[in-house]
Parts: structure tokens; C-alpha cells; sequence
């Protein structure tokens, strides 16, 4: 079922020739004789990326109505409809999709740039959710969280790893993230901030065990442990230096630190980012494991839905933070 055109707004913004050059004949010439208001743009966006009225009223603090007849403005306006509805939300047309495709990332530039100069412009106040895993905001995130507090924004920190982070950013439940995964769905942007050498370590002992067999042989005979059953780290540097390690790791910890006290304990190796592990190797606590072809490295992203950008606290939160946690 298609919205109909039946609303027109009075707001107008200039016309989007480049979105109708994209259009090419597929839509006709009377489409933008009228504008389109930013508004009308911003809200289309939202149904298209959420995929839903009312998760696009939430993100835009607006009614479901309102939205309903912003979408059936531009669709009067285009002349054909731009979603259909489905028992699950809305369906986006072939002309939705090249109008998102024309205007999106354009859209979130120009918003984002608009909220960083209203945040220049005026002293800002209030909270920032920020979610990242445990042992990166432990080690690397809170300990540079200084120009933040001394712009006067209160900090609300979160644990999460990836999915759970995904998660958080989509719903609203924070406005930033950090991680070590970059996000492939259209509705979350991302900066690199830089990266990390994954390091295979354990105990100098352990270490010295590990040097008098073959590599691939040790590391199958001695206890390892990874951060959960999937083991991205160490399955990342195995990979990386063609080595098989069928066992399953003897211990999992969703937080990294928990795993190095193991380590210098002499239980068992990893791998683990260098920063984590950098004061324990130059104590001789840990060694590492020399690789015989290369060592990794493990790249990180600031994360955030790239709606949350029309507020100016959000953007200049994630203009500050990105500063602070370049590598």
C-alpha cells in the first residue's frame, strides 16, 4: 500500500539539481519545481534507513503523523511513491533508493557540520553516553576523557562489545562508540582512530617452553585463552601466520584483563592488543611469542548513528573524543 500524495508543506530549501541529474528520466521534469524542505529530506531518510514510521518519528522527536505527511509531500512532489507498506514497517521503492543514494551521506555532512558550529559558537551542557568493551574503556578510553569533562559535559559510560555496541548506537541508548569492528549497516557513520599490533604473549617461562617445540605443535599442547568461543584476536593472528589451532581455549573472559592476570600468572598464552599488554612485557611479566610471518594489527573505529549528529552536544562530543583517542 503506497502513501499517497496528498500534503504539500510551505518550507522550501534551493533545489537539488545534482538529485535530479541523478534521477535522470526515471523521474519526470515537474519534480523539483517545487523544493524540498530539509525537514521533509531529514525525515525521509530516517523512514529509509529504519525502515519504519514510528522508529523515524522517535529519532526525529516528532509525531508519526507529521512524518507520514512529510513523506507524502515529497512523494506529491516526486510523483511517485516512495515506500510500501509491509507488515513490519515500510518498504523503500526503486526511487526512494536513488534519492537516498543522491542525498544521504550529503544530507549527514551538512547537518553535522551545521551542529559543529553551533557547538563552537556556544558553551554546551549535558550528558554523553559513550560504549565501548571493558578492557578498551578501562585501559585506553577513560583515562582520556578530559577535554569532555572540561567542556562541561557530564559522561554516562556503557560495556558493550560489538553487537551489543550496534545495538546501543541504533536505539538511542548512547551516542557514541568505540570498537575494533567497522559498522557495514547504513545508518551508523565512522572515523578511524587508528590501530593496534595484536602481540601473541604469555609468561617468559611458558614463553621459553613454547620456543623449544615447533610453533604450531606448542601452541595446540598448552592452554590458551581468548575473549570469547569465536576468539577473533587470536584467530586473527593464527590466520595471519598460517598456523591451525583446532582445541577450543581453555578460558573465555569478555574483558580482556581478566584474561593478561592469567597470563602473567603462567597459565595458559593469548593474543592480545600491544596496549594492553605494553607494561607487562617491558616488566618481563609477559613475553611475547616471536611470529614466524607477521604481526597483525587490529584496527579501531568511533562509531555513532549518524541521526544523533543534528544535536551540536553529540557532534561536538564526537569532534572532541575523536581528538583525544587518535593513536
Amino acid at each position: 500500500m503506497h502513501f499517497h500524495a496528498l500534503l504539500h508543506t510551505g518550507h522550501t530549501c534551493n533545489r537539488f539539481g545534482s538529485v535530479a541529474k541523478e534521477f535522470g528520466s526515471s523521474v519526470p521534469a515537474k519534480v523539483f519545481v517545487q523544493g524540498m524542505s530539509l525537514l521533509q529530506l531529514r525525515t525521509f531518510m530516517e523512514v529509509y534507513r529504519r525502515r519504519s514510521l514510528s522508529d523515524a518519528a522517535r529519532a526525529l522527536a516528532i509525531t508519526q503523523p507529521a512524518v507520514s505527511q512529510h513523506v507524502a509531500s515529497l512523494e506529491a512532489q516526486l510523483g511517485h511513491p516512495l515506500f510500501e507498506r509491509h507488515s513490519r514497517g515500510v518498504r523503500p521503492t526503486a526511487i526512494a533508493d536513488d534519492l537516498a543514494a543522491s542525498i544521504g551521506s550529503s544530507l549527514d555532512t551538512a547537518e553535522a557540520a551545521l551542529a559543529s558550529a553551533r557547538a563552537r559558537s556556544v558553551r554546551l551542557s549535558g550528558t554523553i553516553h559513550i560504549a565501548a568493551p571493558s578492557d578498551l574503556l578501562g585501559e585506553m578510553i577513560a583515562p582520556r576523557l578530559g577535554p569532555l569533562l572540561e567542556r562541561g559535559l557530564d559522561l554516562r559510560l556503557h560495556i558493550g562489545g560489538r553487537d551489543a555496541l550496534y545495538a546501543m548506537l541504533l536505539e538511542d541508548k548512547v551516542h557514541l562508540g568505540i570498537t575494533a569492528s567497522q559498522p557495514t549497516d547504513a545508518r551508523l557513520a565512522h572515523e578511524r582512530l587508528g590501530e593496534e599490533h595484536l602481540r601473541a604473549v604469555a609468561s617468559p617461562a611458558l614463553v621459553e617452553k613454547i620456543a623449544d617445540m615447533p610453533l604450531d605443535e606448542a601452541l595446540n599442547s598448552f592452554p590458551y585463552f581468548a575473549y570469547d568461543l569465536d576468539r577473533p584476536l587470536v584467530r586473527t593472528w593464527l590466520e595471519a601466520n598460517r598456523i591451525e589451532v583446532s582445541r577450543l581455549p581453555a578460558v573465555t573472559a569478555p574483558d580482556l584483563r581478566a584474561l593478561r592476570s592469567a597470563l602473567c600468572a603462567g597459565l595458559g598464552w593469548s593474543v592480545m592488543p600491544g596496549y594492553l599488554t605494553e607494561a607487562e612485557r617491558s616488566a618481563c611479566t609477559l613475553a611475547e611469542i616471536r611470529a614466524p610471518i607477521v604481526v597483525p594489527t587490529n584496527t579501531f573505529y568511533l562509531v555513532w548513528a549518524r541521526s544523533s549528529l543534528r544535536h551540536p552536544r553529540v557532534a561536538m562530543a564526537r569532534d572532541i573524543l575523536g581528538q583525544a583517542l587518535k593513536m
